[in-house]
């Protein structure tokens, strides 16, 4: 590494001095901000590009969240609560209500009297037929009676209240009231549809999937159409390919009920180590978070952490009181943590996927729409890099040396 002169006084190479320089640069970086090599300019020098003008100052509001360790209890607990419902929203439906007739109903009144020459039947005819529109102060006409109100009556208590009124009038009167134009009876469907329309109700049960059908149907697959119940205040959504697969979800309409179908393609990222940064669609129903690996293309074995598989989200309160506990979920709230525009609160899943059986318990955990999938490097990686950085000017003496002495 040195030579001596006639003096005998040990004298640097240049070859020496070069390795000199660079393994003080080295140390200088190592001890320096960052130790290993990064992917773009540190926060601090974006920082430092800024205005030094600037008067705004604008505070740092830190995001409160939870890390949950998925388990099997974690996994049944987000697979049954994670999902909206509208049978819990709305109430499951069961049989239809009776039909009340409203305002704008047309209803048939058909009268029939016992003798030949009444008010409504003659030689030839027992019975007279009158054509009925219910006005929009809820009444309708009938003559020798006058204004009759209908609105908020069912069919029978129609015809009763017109009997009783016939009584002194008609001779042995009966009357049979049907209703032939149901206005009042009716729900829209809108959005991702065939064909936007108004749907009258029969008088028979009325499913969210005959009205859909009754539009031409989704214009989307299943599985990326999204559907809306607006019922009074109450507004459920779910999905399409839900309300497929779990019946009681396909609830009873009722009269002024607003259905729109939204197409919403689904997808995941995923990042870290080994991926491809990519969005990635959500072509079925359910993806476990093995599928949605699977489909990422799978963590490089070189450099990814086994143990540290991270699901991002924001999740249903529901969700979030479960997994994390009722006193953890209020302790997170006191801390700051907030919900987002759709009432979802952050979290983070963790996996360990070096334990055999998670492989298992993954196969039940579910990636949900904007999920964010995240592989931490192992920590050998970043070690990888320190050594790479310290022996970099080794490889540039030896380099040096090897053109120096050719």
């Amino acid at each position: 590494m040195f030579e001596y002169d006639i003096k005998r006084k040990p004298v640097l190479k240049p070859v020496t001095r070069c390795v000199g320089i660079l393994t003080a640069f080295s140390i200088a970086v190592i001890s320096g901000c960052a130790a290993v090599p990064s992917d773009g300019p540190v926060a601090s020098k974006v920082e430092g590009s800024a205005s030094k003008d600037s008067e705004v100052s604008i505070p740092k509001v830190s995001l409160v969240f939870d890390v949950i360790q998925v388990d099997q209890r974690v996994a049944n607990n987000v697979t049954q609560l994670g999902q909206p419902s509208l049978a819990s929203t709305f109430g499951f439906g069961g049989a239809t209500a009776t039909p009340l007739i409203g305002v704008g109903d047309v209803l048939s009144v058909t009268i029939f009297e016992a003798g030949p020459d009444g008010l409504f039947s003659t030689n030839d005819h027992k019975s007279t037929t009158i054509p009925v529109v219910v006005q929009p102060d809820g009444h309708g006409q009938i003559p020798y009676v006058g204004a009759v109100k209908f609105v908020g009556l069912t069919l029978e208590q129609a015809r009763q209240s017109i009997v009783n009124s016939l009584k002194a009038k008609a001779v042995e009167p009966d009357v049979i009231v049907n209703m032939t134009d149901n206005a009042s009876r009716t729900v829209s469907v809108q959005g991702a549809v065939a064909r936007s329309t108004v749907i009258p109700l029969s008088l028979g049960p009325a499913p969210i999937t005959r009205a859909i059908a009754g539009a031409g149907g989704p214009v989307k697959s299943p599985y990326d159409t999204y559907v809306s119940l607006t019922r009074g205040n109450k507004v459920g959504t779910v999905l399409l390919q839900a309300i497929l697969e779990n019946p009681k979800d396909d609830i009873n309409l009722r009269p002024g009920d607003k259905v729109f179908l939204t197409y919403d393609p689904r997808t995941f990222s995923a990042l870290g180590a080994g991926f491809k940064a990519s969005k990635i669609p959500l072509e079925s129903g359910e993806v476990s978070l093995i599928e949605a690996a699977a489909l990422s293309g799978g963590p490089n074995s070189l450099v990814a952490d086994p143990k540290g598989y991270f699901i991002f989200r924001y999740e249903y309160e529901a969700v979030y009181r479960q997994v994390a506990g009722a006193d953890r979920f209020r302790e997170l709230l006191s801390q700051g943590m907030m919900a987002n525009k759709d009432g979802l609160y952050p979290i983070v899943y963790r996996i360990d996927m070096a334990d055999p059986q998670n492989y298992i318990v993954a196969q039940s955990f579910p990636i949900r729409n904007k999920d964010v999938l995240y592989i931490s490097h192992h920590p050998s990686v970043d070690f990888a890099k320190f050594i790479t950085l310290i022996t970099g000017p080794v490889r540039i003496y030896r380099d040096i040396d090897a053109i120096t002495k050719n």
